[in-house]
């Protein structure tokens, strides 16, 4: 095979077809490259053959749902660096594959980027796994984090080891939209032209659904007509479920259990507040990096109401864009969204504030150039 000088080795675990926020986050970043500028290294996942297919770059999939820092994924790794002439390379999550740079630093890879996403502020607060975070960093020549929160807790541990640089998720701007027709959601779901509060997320307890159906009544007592919809499934829906029916609430909370991706923009547009009262749970190893979804309801044109965990407020403009509320406190909650169902007009206007900052600042254009940027050194 003739090599392709400057292309990038991607080595990853989280790459669709599997879903996750970070297996979206890695495809949109890639699908931003220059054809034929790419090669991935990556677990395999059932549908893999189908979905790398369609792609403008070569996918290897190594023979694991897991894909570790071992000497065999070193040997393919490296054999990848040589056949396709890669001079740079992306760990998709640095931790623990970024171990393996100091490999691909000796086949010939001369810039190494390796990502954070959220749960590494967990390992820099363990000595073991931070130790293991040090190693991984002193191998990179760039290290990014998602938010100022995240950096905050990386930089004490992490700073003197590389570079670190901010490369947050971005929003497909012609997806997410205002323009997006969520009507047939509405009849699906029977919400009619009720007010409609949404949640779109998987269903954990760092997430605060169980808050939101607490806080439900309250919102009721003011809204009686008002529905909740809780997208997304995970492993707290059945006790989200007996909650709903012994508070009664079966005829206003709708939980629609897991929705494919494409589906997501008309669930948000069914919606006319979007709420997630994000919590940190034990003592800051379960927390919310970002919060992406709080972007993408902005794209859509809906006031956010975000709770206070991680760099979840990092996506609200305080009162221009939605509100930041305490997530452990269901009348703060029920406070926040009363207060946009109030007032429509209130709500519209944050709304399109919020589509107007999204566009601005969290467009995957603009963060597209600036993972251009880091793979260029």
């Amino acid at each position: 095979m003739t090599a392709t000088p400057h292309r990038t080795l991607v080595v990853t675990n989280d790459f669709p077809p599997r879903q996750g926020g970070i297996q979206t986050f890695v495809a949109a970043l890639l699908a931003r490259r220059p054809p034929g500028s790419l090669v991935v290294l990556a677990s395999d996942h059932p549908g893999a053959a189908e979905h790398d297919a369609a792609l403008p770059y070569p996918v290897v999939r190594a023979p694991t749902g897991m894909l570790l820092p071992t000497p065999a994924t070193a040997r393919t790794a490296t054999r990848l660096v040589r056949e396709y002439g890669c001079r740079t390379a992306f760990f998709g999550a640095a931790a623990p594959l970024g171990l393996l740079a100091p490999a691909l630093r000796r086949a010939g890879v001369e810039h190494l980027v390796g990502a954070t996403h959220g749960h590494e502020t967990g390992w820099v607060a363990l000595p073991g796994a931070r130790a293991v975070m040090r190693r991984i960093a002193g191998g990179l020549d760039v290290l990014t984090y998602i938010s100022e929160y995240t950096h905050d807790r990386l930089a004490p541990a992490l700073a003197g080891r590389t570079r670190l640089a901010q490369l947050s998720p971005g929003v497909d701007v012609d997806a997410f939209t205002a323009d997006v027709d969520g009507r047939t959601v509405r009849a699906r779901y029977g919400l009619g032209d009720a007010p409609v509060v949404v949640c779109v997320s998987r269903l954990v307890p760092r997430k605060g659904q169980d808050v939101l159906v607490e806080a439900w009544p309250r919102v009721l007592a003011r809204h009686p007509d008002a529905r909740l919809l809780l997208v997304g499934g995970g492993p707290l829906e059945q006790q989200l479920r007996r909650a709903v029916a012994d508070r009664g609430l079966a005829a206003s909370v709708v939980l629609t259990g897991g929705v494919a991706g494409a589906d997501l923009p008309r669930h948000y547009a069914a919606g006319d507040v979007f709420a997630m009262p994000c919590r940190t749970r034990r003592r800051g190893l379960d927390v919310e990096g970002l919060g992406m979804v709080y972007l993408e309801a902005a794209a859509c044109g809906l006031p956010v109401v975000a709770g206070t965990s991680g760099g979840a407020p990092e996506t609200v403009q305080e009162g221009v864009t939605g509100h930041v509320v305490d997530p452990r406190s269901p009348a703060a909650v029920a406070a926040a969204l009363t207060g946009l169902l109030d007032d429509p007009a209130r709500a519209r206007t944050m709304g399109a504030a919020g589509r107007a900052w999204v566009e601005q600042r969290w467009s995957w254009t603009s963060i597209a150039d600036a993972f251009g940027q880091l793979l260029d050194g």
